[in-house]
């Protein structure tokens, strides 16, 4: 089921106040008949998928197929996932950040995986690769996909 948004919303107090006050002047409609085409008319408003305007260029793409993943290399090994985020934004919408880490130490490996807007993956990678973060030279490339065995 769709969710309902704040347009909507205003859409249908709308119709629900004007569809109070013309069926009120019309006095042919039973309370029964009305009561189905305000049904009707709700339900035909509620379909509807209104778009939003936005004003940030970094905003959520609207599906998971819309991103990309993206690998970073040589990052070093006091490297946060939010400072990470932080610097890959400056160039578009990143949703998540993976550092992986060695499951017997529990020690950073140096290298993780960047979720990005689609959009925006190929200018990361022309920024950012071979540029220097916390003192280490990044290697940006688009991740290749797991393979299970």
């Amino acid at each position: 089921m769709k969710s309902v948004n704040t347009n909507t919303l205003i859409i249908l107090a709308f119709l629900l106040l004007a569809g109070f006050f013309i069926v009120s002047k019309l006095t042919f409609l039973t309370p029964a008949l009305a009561f189905v085409v305000g049904v009707v008319l709700t339900f035909i408003v509620c379909q509807l998928d209104l778009p939003t305007k936005s004003t940030n260029a970094n905003t959520n793409p609207s599906s998971p197929a819309e991103l990309t993943t993206l690998y970073i290399g040589n990052l070093p090994y006091r490297s946060k996932e939010a400072s990470i985020k932080l610097h890959f934004e400056q160039y578009g919408y990143v949703d998540s950040v993976r550092l992986l880490k060695d499951r017997r130490t529990g020690k950073p490996k140096g290298f993780g995986f960047v979720e990005v807007a689609s959009d925006a993956a190929n200018k990361m990678i022309k920024k950012l690769n071979d540029t220097t973060f916390e003192e280490r030279t990044l290697k940006v490339r688009l991740a290749k996909e797991k393979v299970e065995d």
